[in-house]
């Protein structure tokens, strides 16, 4: 058995009362993908951007995930800041 996932593939800006991170691989789609590939041969459909990072690129095919399905834009990337406080 196979799974394709189709989400986002983006870059988040993270800031909680410990630190705080710019620019870090994030999106649905990266992380049910990274997980799945553990378990069985995943596809991801996404539209990534031409900031997309070839290390990150790089990340997912080291884990056998097909990203033949997977389009460039020529526009940035998703980017999602979030702050998260203390609970």
């Amino acid at each position: 058995m196979s799974l394709v996932v189709v989400g986002s593939v983006a870059y988040d800006g993270v800031e909680t009362p410990h630190g705080r991170v710019e620019r870090m691989l994030g999106g649905a789609a990266t992380y049910i993908a990274l997980s799945a590939s553990y378990f069985t041969q995943v596809r991801i459909v996404a539209v990534v951007g031409d900031d997309f990072e070839q290390a990150d690129t790089e990340l997912l095919a080291s884990r056998g995930i097909d990203l033949e399905a997977w389009s460039a834009c020529r526009e940035r990337l998703f980017f999602g800041p979030a702050n998260i406080p203390t609970i």
